[in-house]
């Protein structure tokens, strides 16, 4: 089985009964980087530990759509905070090691997850990035084969010169469990092949019938035996016995749906080389389809989700794939999901309880979020008791252009709502029932006023979002920033977390960044008063914090960036601001001299990934807090950045493609760029190193003549790449 963001804040209770953590009832959208940090931790440990019990032990201790709501919300904070992604990331990760129990296979091509889809929305979406990627028009024609998601164990058979050779489970995705012996028992597995390439290795899903399950378990009673929670379970315990005796007793099937390694192809599309593998043999799904449109596409999940109950097996969704294997073969793959193919997932539970109140939170930014507290209620598994509300516009039951949504039904305290937990860990609101609305409700007034400051909170034109304009005098972002200054990706000042930070704002320590590194003036030895006397520090425990302090200092200067807490600037683009500029000195100027038209301007529009939003917002901060910054940067020793190394020929350099790509997409040319160390640019500028023209190349051309920057064509930019 391919087992498959959150934006609102909800207290979210475990079948165990305790209370998770702290971080886990933030929204993304408001979590400081410490508090990230925290919670992609804690996001790590569980997703191994589930990935552990369902992969390996054959035991879930958790249902999948709680599984899928994990991911969802840890794939949320990395795309926030790129810069905190964990070696050990669940992101980079596919299914658990191989059980000890076992020998090791390792895949010639590694069997990869898929990315899920849980709305109509997110399959249109799927086929549109589709279509860009490939720079096909709208109205250009793009099939897919559309089949049910079996939820069984994966499982590769490898066959040379006909013969299967060995068999090996998805383990981690790069290596997996030699089971060869139990696969031999299986029945739909052929153990010799008629006309098959020398080298195929077929991919498909072992997994047990409704009736076959019933049977085993009466079995299992019986006999005093374990007995089974459900099929999949039956299954993936059945085949990973290591006595293939016990296999063999056990009532397993296989179905293919794809292929790793093979020495020539199968077809030319994914449902021809499916027709190809029923032809050698296998067992594969009769209900696939060619779906042409994405209507067809819909059309296929509704009648799969129709027939599920009378399947006979257990499906957990339908999986979209590119039909054509050469447009496979140029979109490619992400670390652990191709980009040809996405996993549409039935709807997780839902649930019915009351509205008892509306909160709002003031997160680092200013952004009102408004959160919904609820009667708790099991959903998925899960009790909650919180859920997000997104924004006013969806409170209103309108969305941020005014359009309708849930038929324009405004949410209103008081009322019977609907709540589901579809990909996230965080539950939503999705209908309420006018029926059950008390006649007292009355629709919800969103605060015009911060309620932590009383600062008028103000909504800009285009923002979906209302946030209070008291910048530091508003407690909840004075703290909210100071924490994130010390977090673990900004300054990480060993010693001052979270409690630490709160404690001394509160008690008028530090109200601003460069208090920090006053604190040992203030507070150290000699002072009337001192940190080693405060409740729960002592002369060691101070004297840390201040070396701590001290240790940070030097700081290079993406993480210095970040650390201002600006808003639209995240640690990718503090990263990418510090490789253009270089130093602490020539950045500033370029912000004091950043002015509208000028050349200042125009040079930080040039980089890519800085728009006129994050432009502005640089900007603006300087303007209103620039005195603060250079005061606090007089004290640092703010490093130069690092440049980035590679061996590669165009590593380091800034790229610019214009003109008409005729041997690849500009997205494909972008990604293969960047992988090769170089750095995309939108526009050419002094600093632009090379200048890829295709037909058509018009004003950059020109300008990169004027600016003598080394322009080639299509040709000799792949001729320039083609040993990298």
């Amino acid at each position: 089985m391919d087992r498959g963001s959150t934006d609102g804040a909800a207290r979210v209770t475990t079948r165990t009964g305790t209370d998770a953590p702290d971080t886990a009832r933030i929204a993304v959208e408001t979590l400081d980087t410490g508090q990230a940090v925290s919670e992609l931790a804690r996001l790590a440990a569980l997703i191994a530990e589930a990935n552990a019990a369902y992969h390996r032990d054959d035991a879930p201790i958790m249902p999948d759509a709680e599984f899928d709501a994990l991911r969802a919300r840890n794939a949320a904070i990395e795309a926030r905070f790129p810069d905190l992604i964990r070696q050990d990331s669940p992101s980079h990760q596919i299914g658990a090691a191989p059980s000890e129990g076992f020998g090791k296979i390792r895949h010639a091509r590694r069997m990869l997850s898929l990315a899920n889809a849980f709305t109509d929305e997110d399959v249109a979406d799927f086929t549109t990035g589709i279509r860009r990627f490939l720079g096909l028009p709208p109205e250009a024609a793009l099939a897919f084969a559309a089949e049910p998601k079996i939820d069984g164990l994966s499982l590769s058979l490898r066959y040379e010169g006909g013969v299967l050779v060995h068999a090996a489970t998805r383990g981690d995705g790069e290596t997996g469990e030699d089971v060869t012996a139990n696969a031999r028992t299986i029945r739909d597995i052929p153990h010799q092949l008629t006309g098959a390439p020398e080298v195929l290795e077929v991919r498909g899903e072992v997994y047990m019938s409704h009736a076959d399950f019933t049977s085993l378990n009466d079995r299992q009673s019986k006999t005093g035996a374990r007995t089974f929670a459900n099929p999949r379970n039956a299954a993936a315990g059945s085949l990973r016995q290591l006595d293939p005796a016990i296999t063999a007793a056990r009532p397993l099937r296989f179905l293919a749906y794809a292929w790793g390694e093979i020495s020539a192809p199968l077809a030319s599309s994914q449902t021809g080389a499916i027709a190809r593998l029923a032809d050698l043999g296998f067992a594969t799904n009769p209900m696939m389809r060619r779906c042409e449109t994405l209507d067809e596409m819909l059309a296929t999940y509704a009648r799969i989700e129709a027939q599920r109950a009378n399947l006979g097996y257990d499906i957990d969704g339908v999986v979209y794939k590119l039909d054509d294997l050469a447009l496979q073969e140029r979109l490619g793959l992400r670390s652990t999901t191709p980009r040809w193919a996405i996993a549409h997932k039935f709807p997780a539970e839902r649930a019915w309880t009351v509205l008892e109140g509306i909160d709002i939170q003031v997160g680092r930014t200013g952004a009102l979020s408004p959160v919904a507290r609820l009667r708790p209620v099991t959903v998925g598994g899960v009790v909650v008791s919180n859920a997000t509300l997104h924004n006013e516009d969806y409170i209103a039951g309108r969305d941020s252009r005014g359009a309708p949504i849930r038929e324009g039904r405004d949410i209103r305290v008081g009322d019977r709502v609907e709540v589901y937990r579809a990909g996230d860990v965080i539950p939503k609101i999705r209908d309420v029932d006018l029926s059950q609305r008390p006649q007292e409700a009355v629709p919800f007034v969103f605060p015009e006023t911060c309620p932590e400051c009383g600062s008028p909170a103000i909504r800009e034109p285009g923002d979906s979002v209302r946030r209070c304009t008291g910048g530091l005098i508003c407690p909840a972002q004075a703290v909210e920033r100071l924490k994130h200054f010390v977090s673990r990706a900004a300054f990480d000042i060993e010693g001052l977390g979270t409690k630490q930070v709160e404690s001394f704002w509160r008690d008028g320590w530090i109200s601003a960044p460069r208090d920090i590194f006053t604190l040992e003036a203030r507070f150290g030895p000699g002072q009337p008063r001192q940190l080693k006397n405060r409740e729960g520090w002592g002369e060691r425990s101070a004297q840390n914090l201040f070396a701590s302090i001290n240790a940070k200092r030097r700081i290079g200067l993406a993480r210095f960036l970040f650390a201002l807490g600006i808003r639209h600037v995240g640690e990718t683009s503090a990263g990418m601001l510090a490789s253009h500029y270089g130093t602490w000195s020539a950045f500033r100027d370029a912000m004091a001299e950043a002015r509208p038209g000028s050349p200042a301007e125009a040079d930080l529009l040039a980089i890519d990934g800085v728009g006129p939003v994050m432009a502005r917002a640089l900007v603006t901060a300087f303007e209103a807090e620039g005195t603060e910054i250079d005061a606090l940067a007089d004290m640092l020793q703010i490093e130069p950045a690092e440049a980035r190394a590679s061996d590669s020929p165009v590593a380091g350099k800034t790229l610019v493609f214009t003109g008409t790509l005729e041997r690849m997409t500009r997205a494909e040319a972008k990604a293969r760029a960047e992988a090769l160390g170089a750095k995309v640019a939108g526009s050419v500028s002094a600093r632009t190193d090379l200048l890829i023209a295709g037909p058509g190349a018009g004003s950059k051309a020109k300008k990169a003549a004027e600016l003598g920057v080394e322009v080639m064509d299509e040709e000799g930019w792949l001729r320039l790449i083609g040993g990298a």
